[in-house]
């Protein structure tokens, strides 16, 4: 218990809201995990169209004659 009162009367009114990564930008840390999450989960979308486009301009569409590739 004495840690708690002790923290609590050195953070004052901060005590228990959540840190903030820089003192000037209203983001908390877990609101920055949030978005790196969010923001590798669209990369791994995009990367998963990407490859699904390419086979299909490589393979499949000339394979059913929509187009032929050159080289």
């Amino acid at each position: 218990m004495g840690e708690a009162k002790r923290r609590k009367s050195s953070l004052g009114e901060n005590y228990g809201q959540e840190e903030r990564i820089l003192p000037w930008v209203p983001i908390t840390k877990s609101q920055s995990e949030q978005f790196v999450q969010l923001t590798t989960r669209g990369a791994w979308y995009g990367i998963s169209a990407m490859v699904i486009i390419w086979v299909t301009v490589r393979f499949i569409g000339p394979a059913f004659g929509w187009w032929q590739t050159i080289g």
